[in-house]
């Protein structure tokens, strides 16, 4: 999305934003373009949910990956 479209810019005024949510929160980052794109230049009902959902996949991603490599010392 980010070399073969402009929503990026379109969603976010600055370039820090989808920078940081790049190595961040990349799911939510995309999500958020999308559902701005695509719900007309704002984020609102239903697609907050489709955030929260990408939110949550970055978040298990995170916290899930270590635990699977046996990180996790519990």
């Amino acid at each position: 999305m980010w070399l073969f479209s402009n929503w990026l810019d379109r969603a976010y005024d600055d370039w820090v934003v989808p920078l940081l949510g790049f190595f961040l929160l990349p799911w939510t980052t995309l999500a958020y373009a999308a559902m701005w794109v695509y719900g007309g230049r704002e984020v609102t009902g239903f697609e907050w949910f489709i955030v929260v959902l990408a939110f949550i996949a970055d978040i298990t991603s995170m916290f899930g990956g270590s635990k699977a490599r046996g990180y996790d010392r519990d």
